[in-house]
């Protein structure tokens, strides 16, 4: 039976959330900015179309109030000419070439005479009404250019002014490139504001949303503390939301670590419980005797050696990810140099270590094991010295690690037979007192603790050799 490939849908999908910002904080300022400056800009579009509406019509408003009071003004002559002095009421119309001009203009025969604003001083054509025709009340209304090169808007209407039906046109003139500079004037001040506004809105906004995420940095604090060894549960008050997840986290913690002691229990029983049948089975190995009874005593003597074996790696595989031990270094390889240097006078040791404080994520006893195996080791093949040296290093992921080298001047050892002394029981040299354990002992501590060890030849030509395992400091 074949799985079906991905469709096109979840490949882009699975994109988008990779190019996702990882932060929750990130992600939830980003919406939140992009849907205000949505909004603005929305709010922006309809203030400022509804303003430019508003003061169109009000524009337009006041044409035609001009106009109809400049009809009212005007009548004719006996003798058929335009008399009338208008007064509008707008200084405007008195400001020489102010964009704002009256005129009328005969149209019927037998009627003279033109009339027209103070502001006027050169004559506006008028466009042809089979452009731009008139309504049925005789109105037009259009945009031309003014005297200085400014936009107009004209209303315009023919009217009769007497019994005989003698017809004349009047033209208002209002200047649009004013009100085109006020809406303009309008808009940018009305950005500003809005900006302004946005801005502080997203700032106070990213502060709620920091704020508000602000437990959750509690809740990871915790959390370390209790990976540390440093608490045993998550403490503090926590928000009604997030108090839920500390409760079922402290809950988990309790479970787990229920189950590791329950765990360690039972390979507590298991040992017991093997230890007295292998020991009866030495004993009478050794009463019966001979070639048999030395096979006996062999076998069983190895299964007690793999036994402790297996049962310290389960320990310390069961408390690893679990129950977290804190471990100070510097403090335990001093003891352990002084003692070493107090049974071997002959051999100097140099120990450096950095100013900073490191803490070994692990029990004592196990490092303890790892660093006297690896000194003794270390004592037995050096000529006159050996250097210990204890640094901290950055592992994969940031993760936190230290590194503890151990160097002598000894012989060393080939490169191709590094991997064969790390084997249990493995020895490149016979005549030297020991089992061929402890490098191999060492070996299984440090990749039991997820660690690394490497042999190498050192500056000294003798063995070098570099542990580097997690600290959590």
């Amino acid at each position: 039976m074949t799985q079906d490939a991905p469709g096109p849908g979840a490949s882009l999908l699975a994109r988008r959330m990779a190019l996702a910002p990882r932060s929750l904080a990130v992600r939830v300022i980003a919406f939140s900015t992009v849907w205000a400056i949505l909004a603005l800009v929305v709010i922006y579009t309809v203030i400022a179309t509804l303003y430019r509406e508003t003061s169109e019509r009000g524009f337009d408003s006041l044409l035609s109030a001009h106009l109809f009071n400049l009809i009212g003004s005007v009548g004719v002559s006996p003798s058929g000419v335009l008399t009338g002095g208008p007064d509008l009421g707008d200084l405007r119309f008195s400001e020489r070439e102010s964009g704002w001009y009256w005129a009328v203009q005969p149209v019927s025969e037998g009627l003279t005479g033109a009339l027209s604003s103070l502001s006027m001083t050169a004559a506006i054509p008028s466009p042809d009404a089979a452009d731009v025709p008139f309504s049925a009340g005789f109105q037009r209304n259009y945009i031309t250019e003014g005297i200085r090169g400014e936009e107009l808007e004209v209303f315009e209407s023919e009217f009769v002014l007497d019994s005989q039906n003698r017809v004349a046109r009047f033209r208002v003139m209002g200047n649009r490139s004013e009100l085109e500079d006020d809406i303009g004037i309008f808009d940018r001040r009305l950005l500003t504001y809005l900006s302004v506004f946005g801005i502080g809105m997203i700032a106070i906004n990213a502060i709620a949303i920091l704020l508000g995420l602000r437990p959750l940095g509690q809740v990871s604090r915790a959390l370390a503390l209790v990976r540390e060894g440093t608490a045993q549960r998550l403490a503090g008050r926590f928000p009604a939301e997030i108090e839920p997840l500390a409760n079922e986290t402290n809950a988990l913690i309790e479970n787990n670590r229920r189950i590791v002691e329950r765990s360690r229990t039972q390979v507590g029983n298991l040992a017991h419980s093997l230890k007295t049948p292998l020991a009866v089975l030495l004993n009478e190995a050794r009463a019966l005797g001979g070639e048999r009874g030395r096979l006996i005593t062999d076998q069983a003597a190895a299964m007690q050696s793999q036994l402790e074996h297996y049962l310290q790696r389960a320990r310390i595989a069961a408390q690893r990810d679990s129950v977290v031990y804190r471990t100070p270094v510097a403090p335990l390889l001093q003891r352990m140099v002084r003692v070493m240097e107090k049974l071997n006078d002959g051999t100097k040791i140099a120990f450096s270590t950095p100013a900073a404080e490191v803490v070994f994520a692990g029990e004592r006893e196990d490092l303890e094991e790892i660093v006297g195996n690896l000194l003794e080791n270390a004592m037995k093949w050096a000529r006159s010295s050996v250097s210990v040296s204890l640094r901290q290093v950055t592992g994969a992921d940031e993760e936190r690690q230290f590194a503890i080298v151990i160097e002598d001047d000894g012989p060393g050892i080939p490169d191709d037979k590094a991997r064969e002394v790390l084997k249990r029981g493995r020895r490149l040299d016979e005549t030297k007192p020991g089992t061929g354990l402890g490098l191999s002992i060492v070996s299984d501590l440090v990749n039991e603790y997820g660690g690394k060890i490497a042999l190498e030849r050192g500056a000294q030509g003798g063995l070098k050799a570099t542990v580097v395992l997690r600290s959590i400091q």
